[in-house]
């Protein structure tokens, strides 16, 4: 008998399980894509501040995504309700799946009861981008921060999130930081939770 076998059938697509599917994209396809985001917003903008807004909110929407996807996937549609539970699962779960393994360090701010920081040595959108000496600070990392912001804010930990160089001894190029400043609310709540 033609078409008998163990593959089941289903009346439409919203009937399909969602598979894992392929867990990687092509670095060199990744790379093309995001230099012509940026050269894209690179066009729209004056200046380099409103650029790496823009990466911004390119990231957030992608961050809201991500959270929506790992929570059906990985936890069975719950959400982190701890402010410790949030950044471990963003320094590892998110970092993992974007990136393809875990953040190099999460610390936490020591002149600041609410920033949190995390570190990579080669952060992959700064990777293949050469900056013009005109656009000096310009830093792609804040696509990144945006992807970490768009995590936060649909978790419901609201945060300033920003990317940051910081210079390395012995390297040639500077470690990236994204910087994670919550609200006040949040810092209440976690209080209130003991």
């Amino acid at each position: 008998m033609i078409g008998v076998g163990k593959i089941k059938q289903y009346a439409n697509v919203l009937e399909t399980p969602l598979s894992k599917g392929k867990q990687e994209v092509s670095l060199s396809a990744f790379a093309f894509l995001f230099s012509e985001l940026v050269q894209y917003n690179q066009t729209q903008v004056d200046n380099i501040a409103e650029l790496e807004r823009r990466l911004e909110d390119a990231g957030y929407s992608v961050g809201a995504r991500i959270l929506e996807l790992l929570c059906h996937r990985d936890k069975g549609n719950r959400r982190e309700t701890r402010l410790l539970g949030i950044l471990s699962f963003v320094h590892s779960t998110v970092w993992k799946v974007l990136f393809g393994k875990v953040a190099d360090s999460l610390e936490k701010g020591t002149e600041h009861e609410d920033e949190y920081m995390i570190s990579e040595k080669e952060l992959l959108v700064n990777r293949f981008i050469s900056i013009p000496k005109d656009m000096g600070t310009f830093n792609c990392g804040a696509f990144v921060a945006g992807i970490v912001r768009g995590v936060l804010d649909s978790a419901g930990f609201p945060a300033v999130v920003t990317a940051h160089f910081v210079p390395m001894e012995g390297q040639q190029r500077p470690r990236t930081t994204i910087l994670i400043k919550f609200a006040e609310e949040v810092l209440r709540r976690e209080a209130r939770l003991g």
